[in-house]
Order: C-alpha cells, then sequence, then structure tokens
C-alpha cells in the first residue's frame, strides 16, 4: 500500500484515533499503549513531548500533565499502514497510572497474572502532590 506522505499518519482511518506505543528510546522497552487523534499528534510534533487523545476524558491528554511523567519525544515512527504510530521517548517517572515504570508489569501464565516490576511511586501520592500543586497555583 503507498499512502501518500501527507496522510502519514492516516488519520482518516478508525475514526481518527490511532494507536500510540511508547516506547523507552534507550532501552527498547514498551512503556504503554494510547491513542493520538491528529490534533494530539501535531502538538507532539510541535512540542517534543507525547500528547495523547483519552478516551475516558474526551479530551487531549498532555502526558505528565498531573503526575508530572513526561515524556519527552525523541524519534516518531509509523507503521507500513500509517495507522500505528511508535513514540521512542525519554521517559520521567513512572509511564503507568499506577506507579510501575511501563504499563506492561504483569505477565500472564499457567497460574494467573503475576507482577513482573516494582513499583515506583505510589499513584495517591503522585496525584495528591499534582493536586496540592494545582490547588497553589489557583490561589
Amino acid at each position: 500500500m503507498n499512502t501518500p506522505a501527507a496522510a502519514i499518519p492516516d488519520f482518516s482511518r478508525n475514526d481518527g484515533l490511532l494507536p500510540a506505543i511508547a516506547q523507552d528510546a534507550d532501552t527498547g522497552q514498551v512503556l504503554m499503549l494510547a491513542y493520538m487523534n491528529a490534533a494530539a499528534f501535531a502538538e507532539t510534533v510541535r512540542t517534543g513531548r507525547a500528547v495523547y487523545w483519552s478516551r475516558s476524558r474526551g479530551r487531549l491528554w498532555r502526558k505528565g500533565e498531573e503526575s508530572g511523567h513526561v515524556q519527552q519525544v525523541r524519534q516518531i515512527l509509523v507503521d507500513c499502514d500509517a495507522d500505528t504510530i511508535l513514540l521512542r521517548v525519554t521517559q520521567q517517572g513512572a509511564a503507568c497510572h499506577e506507579g510501575f515504570r511501563s504499563c506492561f508489569f504483569r505477565e500472564l501464565g499457567p497460574d494467573g497474572p503475576r507482577l513482573i516490576a516494582e513499583r515506583l511511586a505510589d499513584p495517591a501520592d503522585i496525584y495528591r502532590q499534582a493536586a496540592r500543586h494545582d490547588a497553589a497555583a489557583g490561589s
């Protein structure tokens, strides 16, 4: 399939939401999977910081806006069908909202799931600090 360069990535597919994989640029570890629309992609390219579309909030989600755990984008790759985005990033802090470096911290085996990573931070602490910071900024 030949996709014109102007249509890469091709946001005409999948109702305008494309999967975006964040990968540690140094280690190759997969950190998370999120979704991007054209606006999130454009802001990511413009700022060099990962921006996604939050399906639950129905708005742009600037990674780290609440937690401080931002992703600096070092490289953007698009797959052969132009419908999946790979961001090679430098991750500050935990990528996962549950406080793990990667969202992929559970391994499934014959005996069920087991943790294969250590939690870097307690999510309650991360988001409590963010709420205090927001409150202080608003006063």
